[in-house]
């Protein structure tokens, strides 16, 4: 079973799509599910967190999945986020380019699996092809250390001290932040644990 989060979408990351339209998608849930797996496991994808218009936490169950009905309803205009922490970076993908929120989470399934294929050949080198879905770049689609404790620092309102385990500090900031909260946002809670890899590395 996927190792997920369902989680109710209060932010969109920029534009929305002015007119969505119908997909060609025939496979079911179960498949692009079994798909979207198969994927984030490739990517050693961890703390994954898929948001979606119009889900409420009254349909969300205590494992952080929704209830059986909701896998069948159909709601206009429903686009969904995943988010996740890789040894890429933080990578969110939104899409609402769909009617329905199941066949946009299918093309990003797809979506991931494209970006995957791209690795065969050897093009394509230090994984760029991701780099349009990370958070917070300085300039080349990667946050750097400087950039990184900035960001944390800009959040805290002041310096991190010298003694702090920056894991604990990402920990709560990322508590403080998170996207289900009053004031959170899902850039950056993403960010926040971009900014958590990159000064935690080595």
């Amino acid at each position: 079973m996927l190792n997920a989060h369902f989680k109710p979408l209060h932010q969109w990351p920029g534009k929305r799509v002015e007119e969505t339209e119908s997909s060609r998608f025939k496979a079911g849930y179960d498949n692009t599910l079994a798909k979207l797996e198969y994927e984030l496991e490739k990517l050693e994808a961890s703390e994954i967190i898929i948001q979606v218009d119009g889900l409420t936490p009254d349909w969300i169950r205590n494992d952080g999945w929704p209830k059986g009905q909701w896998w069948n309803l159909k709601h206009a205009r429903s686009g969904v986020i995943l988010s996740f922490q890789s040894p890429k970076g933080a990578i969110s993908f939104p899409c609402d380019r769909f009617n329905y929120w199941q066949d946009n989470l299918r093309a990003i399934a797809l979506s991931l699996e494209a970006l995957r294929a791209v690795d065969r050949y050897g093009v394509i080198r230090g994984n760029e092809q991701y780099r349009g879905w990370t958070q917070i770049g300085n300039g080349n689609g990667k946050m750097d250390r400087a950039s990184a404790l900035k960001f944390i620092e800009s959040l805290l309102g002041a310096s991190v001290p010298a003694q702090a385990n920056i894991r604990d500090v990402c920990r709560k900031l990322k508590i403080l932040h998170h996207p289900d909260h009053t004031g959170g946002s899902h850039e950056t809670f993403v960010a926040i644990g971009q900014a958590e890899e990159v000064l935690c590395a080595g």
